[in-house]
């Protein structure tokens, strides 16, 4: 028997997935479960109104297998809702009973005192808040052996109360006085976030349920999170799992837009190095989105590494729009992306490596790995300085890290090439040498859009010195997304409008207006 060219496997796979299409996504959502998985929540408002019944889980459970979800999520808590237990416990079994995974999740708005800043997050220095959270988790430990926290975990507190323990330096939690290192607002929240995680969250749920495994859900904006504090290094130790936002929206949604299209893949993959083996999925909605943007947070989520996606929610995909249209391509699509979920699984990225040290702030350069992402540059995502790295990409955001400008320095030392913001190197430019060939600077101009407005011209030199180590050849236009593999496999996403052409290491492949392309080597 021949062996099949390798070129010719993109082909093989889009007529698998064809044929797949006509078959039980049920069955084949359960047999890929292990590879990836999808999963859904059911509001604590929905769990009320649509689960309240036999024939309404009846329902939900057919919906489910005709979308290949094999997960449910069942919130007890949101904007001060509580589902009964009764009613919850009842979801829950049912589900269970018919073949799906059953996990707790909660939703933590409006709890106790309200916040003087957005008026759904809470004053967790109060101590009503404090008891009323204890008492949340205390009662979903009761009925779940899994609970997710969505991505409210968080404080933008500024009242009298918050003021004075900030200057005072101190975080009072259950009656125990902890210490604060600094007197920011990000010093004294990241403070009081860990300490309110650790004994009013995980503790009280584990004293009611030893088994239970507690998930924190980090939001998509990674820029902001010590800001309002999320200590993504501190609380990823304490709890069990760690989970990430991967809400796209279109670019230019008049309310949700603004961010770039490659948001989902850099956050996922970046919290995935961070955390390890914790790290469990990706959750994406459709707020702002088309069934087009709504596909590329499938494709970029499973992309950047996440075992499971979670459809946020049940509620919205059924019955509302855009949800109903974005399920309903998500569901045409799901042979392709669990092919796809299975094809990343066996091989490793290569790529340009971004550099994000843990609770940075961008400053100008807010934003800016989404953006940079859409060059028709492949990267890959790191929390710790690239020592080993063939060639990197650094922002402001590098400044984080005490050592970076010695670290630099070595870099360069060795001819790596690396790309350099506009705003970083001048803030470094009388501290190291940044003249070598090997060094391009990326105006920017504070406009992070400016990364794929770069001349073609340009853009292939700059292609041309970052990608020669990688051994990679490749000539693509802007708003074009490149994941790369260390055997030559490739994923393209196109974000324009129209119909482009692509050229990776000789080969060239057409792709369609808002869609993607695949080549996938023959594994030996």
């Amino acid at each position: 028997m021949s062996r099949i060219p390798a070129f010719l496997i993109v082909g093989v796979l889009a007529f698998s997935a064809s044929a797949a299409a006509q078959t039980d996504l049920w069955k084949l959502a359960q047999e890929h479960a292990d590879t990836h998985r999808f999963s859904t929540l059911f509001t604590a408002q929905q769990v009320t109104s649509d689960l309240a019944n036999d024939n309404d889980i009846d329902q939900a459970i057919q919906w489910c297998r005709e979308m290949g979800i094999t997960k449910v999520y069942l919130e007890t808590f949101r904007t001060q809702h509580w589902a009964e237990s009764e009613t919850i416990a009842h979801a829950r079994d049912r589900f269970r009973k018919a073949g799906f995974l059953v996990s707790g999740c909660v939703t933590t708005t409006r709890v106790g005192k309200i916040s003087t800043g957005w008026n759904l997050i809470s004053c967790y220095t109060a101590e009503e808040t404090q008891q009323q959270t204890k008492q949340i988790f205390e009662f979903t430990a009761g009925l779940f052996d899994e609970i997710m926290i969505d991505d409210f975990w968080f404080t933008d507190c500024q009242c009298d109360q918050c003021e004075k323990a900030r200057a005072a330096e101190r975080v009072v939690v259950d009656g125990k006085t902890f210490d604060v290192d600094g007197d920011q607002w990000s010093d004294y929240r990241r403070e009081l976030m860990l300490q309110v995680s650790k004994n009013l969250v995980l503790k009280p749920a584990r004293e009611v349920n030893p088994n239970v495994s507690v998930i924190i859900k980090y939001p998509q904006w990674y820029d902001n999170f010590q800001e309002r504090g999320y200590d993504i290094v501190r609380q990823t130790q304490v709890f069990d799992q760690t989970w990430v936002g991967t809400e796209i929206r279109d670019e230019f949604d008049e309310r949700w837009g603004g961010r770039g299209r490659t948001t989902a893949y850099f956050l996922q993959s970046w919290v995935e190095g961070l955390s390890g083996r914790k790290c469990g999925g990706g959750w994406y909605d459709t707020l702002g989105t088309t069934p087009a943007t709504y596909l590329s947070q499938a494709r970029q989520t499973i992309l950047g590494g996440a075992n499971e996606s979670m459809l946020f929610n049940a509620g919205n995909l059924r019955f509302k729009d855009p949800g109903r249209s974005d399920a309903e391509a998500l569901r045409k699509a799901l042979p392709e992306l669990l092919q796809l979920a299975k094809q990343v699984r066996k091989r490793q990225a290569i790529g340009v490596t971004m550099y994000k040290p843990p609770n940075s702030d961008g400053e100008n350069d807010r934003r800016v790995f989404e953006f940079v992402g859409m060059m028709g540059i492949p990267f890959v995502t790191t929390d710790r300085f690239p020592n080993d790295a063939d060639a990197a990409f650094f922002s402001v955001h590098a400044l984080h890290d005490a050592d970076f400008v010695k670290k630099l320095a070595q870099f360069l030392h060795t001819k790596r090439p690396v790309i350099l913001t506009d705003s970083l190197a001048q803030k470094i430019a009388g501290d190291i040498d940044l003249s070598g060939k090997h060094v391009s600077i990326l105006t920017l101009d504070g406009t992070m859009e400016n990364a794929y407005s770069l001349p073609a011209k340009e853009l292939s030199m700059l292609r041309d010195v970052v990608l020669k180590p990688l051994d990679l050849s490749i000539t693509a236009p802007q708003r074009t997304a490149i994941y790369c593999y260390s055997d030559g496999s490739w994923v393209v996403e196109n974000f324009n409008d129209q119909r482009i052409q692509v050229t990776i290491n000789g080969r060239s492949q057409s792709v369609e207006a808002n869609h993607w392309a695949s080549q996938w080597m023959e594994q030996r």
